[in-house]
């Protein structure tokens, strides 16, 4: 019972979309009409600029993080195994016609919910990735190829540093979904013709 009320307030809080909620809000823009149309911190900040962007990304970031701190003083093992619910909310929100992002800024705030039982898990599964996407997303201007890289990172980093199979196996779905999300990217990276990022 507790795994199913973890996984339908997880579900619920992800489903917040901020994207749209700043935008409508401070810029009287619904992002859903320009770009991808996604309620994502990579649309907003072609749509709206490079501080809404950041705005919305720690917003959407902060759903992930917040239910996992909360559920795991009550129950850890719900907790993890739940956490992704708040990726799946934020992906197919019921707040938004289940239209919504593509989880990335969620999934940081997972990774670093789970990486803050340490100094070295912090540098390593979160800390690590951060870099990683903030040099491919400067240097390729790939945005999408940034984000897989980074979560497939931090899955790997708690697998091979740390033996969290629980953590990793976690961070790995995270990863598989996050792919999922990214099909048309992924397609568009091997073909050549990914959208770069213009902010």
């Amino acid at each position: 019972m507790r795994y199913l009320l973890f996984a339908l307030l997880n579900y619920l809080v992800g489903s917040v979309p901020w994207a749209l909620v700043i935008g409508k809000l401070f810029y009287q823009t619904d992002v859903r009409q320009y770009g991808s149309g996604n309620l994502g911190a990579t649309n907003v900040g072609r749509t709206l600029g490079k501080k809404a962007a950041i705005i919305v990304g720690l917003l959407d970031g902060f759903k992930g993080f917040i239910m996992f701190m909360i559920e795991s003083k009550i129950s850890y093992d719900a907790a993890l195994y739940t956490v992704i619910f708040v990726a799946i909310g934020h992906c197919y929100p019921i707040f938004a016609g289940f239209k919504g992002g593509k989880a990335v800024a969620t999934a940081f705030g997972i990774m670093l919910a789970l990486s803050l039982g340490s100094i070295k898990a912090f540098f390593l599964s979160f800390l690590v990735p951060g870099i990683i996407w903030l040099i491919i997303s400067k240097t390729t201007k790939y945005v999408s190829l940034a984000s897989l890289m980074a979560v497939l990172t931090s899955a790997l980093s708690t697998f091979i540093f740390f033996k969290d199979y629980n953590k990793a196996a976690v961070l790995l779905l995270l990863f598989v979904f996050v792919c999922y999300r990214h099909k048309d990217n992924i397609v568009r990276l091997i073909n050549g013709t990914e959208n770069k990022t213009n902010y």
